[in-house]
């Protein structure tokens, strides 16, 4: 068994030492250009075109991540990038879940307690406490019902909050209530307090948190960005935010990044961001995915994680 690996940021050679661990009976090795020796999987992240295109002997593709959009794009830009027929697969939880639980959590319970606010205030030396948010008027709706929206509405119900999801397809979730479709987005919307995406990158997808979206929540609304900086018309965002339908937003990602100095959510006052953070692939746990997925891919069995290529995830 033939493997090789290709990330732009992690250290080769930790996977390469943690995968031989796992798999001691595979050859291991990480890809370089020029190199078209004989693969049965490859382990990457934005991999080179060259890296992958005429590999038709290829039993399997991993994405290092729990999205797989950027691959897609560049199969769309320069098809050949995935061998057809191919399975794609990528990494589901690997420890991203009780980071994007955290993250989700944290943002809500600020906006929910009214920190956001506080910080202002005491930028300004303004002592004045502020009628505080109740559970009932504090709807939180979650876009995507994932494996990653699906966990982080669990863990909002704990607290007691009223929490709605919605995705292409109707997902059973305890004490959820369930959106599906474009007839039910915009019910869905209505009554909103706190908007998370969690949403996957596809085409149908980009740009869905836009002026329109905005205008059917709650006025006074919140937002939470943790998908795909693609998801957000950062212009529309700007302008509800300055007219007030939107009271603040936590925003982790962007549509280009690193975000330029001179853009305008850098001194906000509305807006908090971080640098891609929310949920980070945990090397140890992924490589436990990957080997597991390899084995059952060698028994004829379904591997975790598949990727339709039509839906784009």
């Amino acid at each position: 068994m033939n493997i090789i690996f290709y990330h732009p940021f992690f250290e080769a050679q930790d996977w390469l030492t943690g995968m031989a661990q796992r798999l001691p009976q595979a050859n291991i090795r990480a890809w370089e250009p020029g190199d078209d020796r004989p693969a049965d999987y490859a382990l990457v992240w934005h991999p080179p075109h060259e890296m992958l295109a005429n590999r038709h002997d290829l039993k399997g593709v991993f994405a290092l991540g729990a999205g797989v959009d950027a691959i897609l794009q560049q199969e769309r830009q320069q098809p050949g990038t995935l061998p057809a027929g191919v399975p794609l697969v990528r990494l589901e939880d690997t420890g991203m879940v009780q980071q994007m639980q955290e993250y989700a959590l944290a943002c809500v319970l600020r906006y929910f307690r009214r920190f956001d606010e506080y910080q202002l205030q005491q930028q300004k030396q303004n002592w004045l406490p502020l009628e505080p948010h109740q559970q009932d008027n504090f709807t939180i709706g979650i876009l995507g019902a994932g494996v990653l929206g699906g966990s982080v509405a669990q863990k909002l119900v704990e607290f007691g909050f009223n929490v709605r999801c919605w995705s292409r397809s109707h997902k059973q979730i305890a004490d959820v209530q369930s959106f599906a479709g474009k007839e039910q987005l915009m019910a869905f919307l209505n009554g909103t307090r706190l908007l998370i995406n969690l949403l996957p990158h596809t085409p149908e997808t980009v740009g869905i948190l836009n002026r329109q979206l905005f205008a059917n929540l709650m006025p006074g609304a919140y937002l939470v960005n943790l998908a795909r900086g693609a998801h957000l018309v950062e212009v529309d965002l700007l302008q509800m935010l300055d007219q007030g339908q939107i009271a603040a937003a936590t925003l982790d990602v962007f549509v280009r990044e690193p975000l330029p100095q001179p853009h305008a959510f850098w001194l906000h006052p509305r807006v908090t961001m971080t640098p891609h953070i929310a949920a980070v692939t945990l090397p140890a746990q992924a490589m436990d995915q990957v080997s597991t997925n390899i084995l059952a891919i060698e028994a004829g069995k379904s591997p975790a994680g598949l990727v339709d290529i039509q839906r784009g995830y």
